[in-house]
């Protein structure tokens, strides 16, 4: 039975005069990718920074699992099981792929400064078991090769490969992908569309001891701006433009919805 995860309850966000949300509502259930799309300057991005404690909306409430999460810390919303990928690339572009992944596992790590500086007892075998499911992560990823390579020195396509890595390893129940194939090939796409549905579907006879990669996510939220993509992955899609929700359906829904095809190729006889 499907549940409600995310749940955006009129939502209106401003900056200074300029309206970014204006009363906007979406409600994502669990086992679906629900998939946000617009053009450019819609407010995509700014709903996904709503929804992760980035921004606060002056108006309306956001909740997980009924619980009311406006105004949390983005730390505090991510222990709540809540993780996202950034429309620019956010990485320790000096440090490795794995310290990268690593240092997402501190919201679960128990150990104070002193324990960690000695080493001692459990505070090492708490970063065994942490690097452990990094390790996973990494092999799930397909990122043995660059694990120990300088995150700044790799192509964007596997920095973003990097950094759905990281999101992962904070081992999300609703998984926030802002452009997640945003400047990528045919071919990365495919890895990361595949990437995509096999963490939302679960790898439990591969992964067996890793909660996230087990069990998978519960629910997706994407924005992407190939149309492809989104038709392929999504169960349902929220459409804004300027700032509003102007449609909201299954695929076929959308792909027909005269609101669309308007907001995507304007009035007919408008200059192009």
């Amino acid at each position: 039975m499907s549940h409600t995860t995310v749940q955006v309850q009129n939502v209106s966000l401003s900056f200074g005069g300029v309206k970014a949300l204006t009363d906007v509502s979406i409600t994502v259930s669990s086992d679906e990718i629900f998939a946000i799309i617009g053009p450019n300057g819609a407010g995509k991005t700014a709903l996904l920074n709503c929804i992760s404690g980035f921004y606060r909306p002056q108006v309306g409430e956001v909740y997980l699992y009924g619980k009311k999460i406006t105004g949390l810390r983005p730390d505090r919303i991510a222990r709540l099981g809540i993780a996202r990928t950034f429309q620019n690339i956010g990485l320790y572009t000096g440090l490795s792929t794995l310290d990268n992944i690593m240092a997402a596992r501190h919201v679960f790590m128990k150990q104070n400064f002193l324990t960690s500086a000695l080493y001692f007892g459990w505070s090492r075998k708490e970063e065994i078991a942490h690097r452990k499911t990094v390790e996973e992560i990494i092999d799930f990823l397909e990122m043995q090769s660059i694990r120990k390579q300088i995150v700044g020195t790799l192509p964007y396509g596997l920095r973003k490969r990097v950094e759905l890595g990281r999101a992962l390893a904070l081992e999300p129940k609703v998984l926030l992908l802002d452009e997640p194939m945003a400047g990528m090939t045919l071919e990365e796409k495919e890895d990361i569309a595949r990437f995509i549905l096999d963490v939302f579907e679960g790898q439990g006879d591969t992964y067996p001891d890793s909660p996230v990669l087990r069990d998978g996510v519960r629910s997706i939220v994407m924005i992407e701006h190939d149309m492809g993509v989104v038709m392929d992955l999504a169960d349902r899609i929220a459409v804004l433009n300027f700032g509003r929700k102007i449609a909201e359906g299954t695929p076929a829904q959308i792909q027909s919805d005269p609101d669309v095809i308007k907001a995507y190729l304007g009035e007919p006889g408008q200059p192009g």
